[in-house]
């Protein structure tokens, strides 16, 4: 039976390197989690959400699932949701996906999959919605990109449209959505312009 010791050899490796820079880390840590974001991504292993930001163990609330879906039936990342904005009180909620995504293209090959096209009909549904304007895209990977950047704007609207956060904005609560994409190719973020908080959603202030 494998043991997977060189995983608990870099644990190790990563505990003391935070220990030898800040002594009592893991002592705060163990007592509180205060973080200001919530992170919803994709579960690709190549968009690891707190070292894309430089965030520290405790600053970063996350929940990923394949394609970084907002789904309102999806009780895991409502439940996640709802605990990261009335319990830690984050300020801002940001989904996050990323150029080359595997659900992306999965759920536009015309091939089946299984159990996750279920999934992914949600992506097909947003294709379906912007077809003409994707099928004027000429470059395969470009569509695939572009596609890419219109479920992300689908899930920050999916997200505003929760009973949760409109009882956050509600209720006054400081929370701000935002739409990110990151590109596995060079390491780097793009905002997609997608921020919304309670005046865009006509709530006063």
């Amino acid at each position: 039976m494998s043991t997977l010791t060189h995983l608990f050899a870099k644990n190790r490796s990563w505990a003391t390197r935070l220990t030898d820079a800040e002594p009592d880390f893991f002592t705060k840590l163990a007592h509180q989690q205060t973080p200001d974001y919530l992170w919803i991504g994709c579960s690709d292993s190549r968009v690891p959400a707190n070292e894309i930001v430089d965030l520290l163990p405790g600053e970063l609330f996350v929940h990923r699932n394949v394609a970084n879906l907002v789904i309102h039936s999806d009780m895991n990342c409502l439940s996640v949701l709802q605990y990261a904005i009335e319990v830690l009180k984050v300020k801002h909620v940001i989904v996050c996906g990323h150029y080359g995504c595997g659900g992306i293209k999965a759920a536009v090959d015309g091939r089946p999959h299984g159990l996750i096209d279920n999934w992914l009909r949600h992506v097909w549904d947003i294709y379906l919605r912007n077809k003409e304007a994707l099928d004027l895209i000429g470059d395969h990977d470009e569509r695939l990109d572009r596609l890419c950047e219109l479920n992300v704007r689908r899930q920050v609207l999916n997200v505003g449209n929760t009973t949760i956060v409109h009882d956050a904005w509600g209720r006054g609560q400081p929370l701000t959505l935002h739409g990110w994409i990151y590109s596995v190719a060079d390491g780097l973020l793009k905002d997609l312009g997608l921020s919304m908080s309670a005046e865009d959603a006509g709530f006063d202030a």
